[in-house]
């Protein structure tokens, strides 16, 4: 019987730890066509460099919200402000690997959520004509005005969703799509970029 209790208490013990070191609320990213956090966690191959602690935790790329007015700050908006994610925020000079885009074709983004937060609204953002993909993302390297917003009204999220665009024209070469995904109840935003080939 002692033996059963100390069993138990040791076990315990060591659950405690395992808890603080894994996030209790994880929350969503987008998947395909592939972020740059789901670059890092798919497989270590995928990019050739070190991510960080971004390929433990995909999901987890939190900040203000309120972009473009607010939120990151300019050469942080990839990983939301977040410094314990800012390999995504580094261009690793125009390294990142793309997908393949035409001007005017349909392109279907994938969110994985991990926490179904209530949600205002997402946004997606495209990089201006001639931008350097060796340089890291600011509002100056942005067309502010979203190619595509979806409303949400405060809805929760379900495990995944999926919304198409119409990939805006004008653009050649490496291109970066920053999607921001709004919640309703906190003060938060998630951010996500995905790097794309005209």
């Amino acid at each position: 019987m002692r033996t059963r209790h100390l069993v138990g208490a040791a076990v315990a013990a060591l659950a405690v730890p395992l808890t603080l070191a894994f996030p209790a609320q994880s929350h969503g990213y987008i998947t395909t066509p592939p972020s740059r956090a789901a670059l890092c966690d798919a497989d270590a191959s995928a990019v050739p460099w070190d991510c960080g602690d971004i390929q433990w935790e995909p999901q987890s790329v939190e900040g203000p919200k309120g972009f473009p007015a607010a939120g990151p700050s300019d050469g942080t908006i990839c990983a939301g402000g977040n410094s314990r994610f800012a390999e995504l925020d580094d261009p690793h000079g125009g390294a990142w690997p793309t997908t393949p885009v035409t001007a005017g074709q349909q392109l279907t983004f994938t969110w994985k959520f991990t926490a179904r937060h209530a949600t205002t609204d997402f946004e997606y953002y495209l990089t201006k004509p001639g931008y350097d993909a060796g340089q890291p993302i600011t509002r100056d390297s942005l067309d502010l005005t979203p190619f595509l917003t979806v409303p949400y009204g405060g809805k929760q999220v379900p495990s995944t969703l999926s919304h198409t665009a119409t990939v805006p024209s004008g653009r050649t070469g490496h291109q970066v799509v920053v999607a921001v995904w709004t919640i309703a109840d906190t003060g938060n935003a998630f951010y996500s970029c995905t790097d794309v080939q005209f």
